[in-house]
């Protein structure tokens, strides 16, 4: 791989890292340019998943007060992801290929029509707190983080904004906190089992923490339900994206 190859991976991992805080999507920018850079799918995943830990430490960096604030919860749900994460790998390392792969149209598509409907959701359900629901389910999206990942990001948010009364904010921060968790925990397995090509993961990592360090700043000053309606179509996209390539 050329020093040409390599920055251009920091410049998409920049990239990926602004856009997967905003939008939950860091996977549809990264890994097609680790495709683009002659790296075979599975090393390609691998790598991104490796590179993608960046987002979160990035995005940590500028908004630890707010992570810290989530109290002692934050423990149990950081659990969740990291045991999400590693089943993840696992099944990305040892499963059939395409195994999980039929359903993540599917389930992104619908993550993103709940994240339209979510004020008539919450609305319905008396706007209630559902913790044993909203824990069992950030396990089963960190088990995608941790296997590929794209649209994780889009399936957390309406996750959260539905079984929790968190707002938008929050929720976008906590996004990259807890599947930062996972991939951190996936990369971990990647690293020793992993076909990773680390010289493209250290370029798109390093690119990464300064999109996710950016991230925070941004989404402040993008009014709720704007950002809201832009992940939802987004993911919708995605699951197009998805389904027929």
């Amino acid at each position: 791989m050329t020093p040409v190859d390599l920055l251009l991976l920091a410049v998409a991992g920049f990239f990926a890292g602004l856009i997967g805080f905003v939008t939950g999507l860091a996977s549809i920018v990264s890994y097609p340019a680790l495709l683009a850079a002659g790296l075979p799918p599975v090393a390609a995943n691998v790598t991104n998943t490796v590179a993608m830990v960046g987002v979160g430490v990035g995005a940590l960096a500028n908004s630890t007060r707010e992570v810290v604030d989530t109290g002692p919860r934050l423990w149990r749900w950081t659990l969740y992801s990291a045991l999400g994460g590693l089943v993840g790998a696992v099944v990305l390392m040892w499963a059939p290929a395409g195994s999980f792969e039929t359903v993540v149209p599917y389930m992104v598509a619908f993550a993103s029509l709940a994240l339209l409907a979510q004020p008539r959701i919450r609305a319905l359900s008396g706007s209630r707190d559902l913790p044993r629901t909203y824990s069992a389910l950030l396990f089963v999206v960190a088990v995608y983080g941790g296997y590929f990942g794209a649209g994780a990001g889009v399936v957390f948010l309406a996750l959260t904004l539905i079984c929790t009364s968190e707002h938008i904010w929050r929720a976008t921060i906590l996004k990259s906190y807890l599947l930062g968790v996972a991939n951190l925990v996936a990369a971990i397995g990647f690293a020793v089992f992993g076909p990773v090509h680390w010289g493209a993961a250290a370029a798109m990592a390093l690119g990464a923490v300064a999109g996710g360090w950016c991230g925070p700043p941004v989404v402040r000053r993008i009014p709720p339900e704007v950002l809201r309606v832009t992940v939802a179509l987004a993911g919708l996209g995605l699951a197009v994206w998805l389904a027929v390539r």
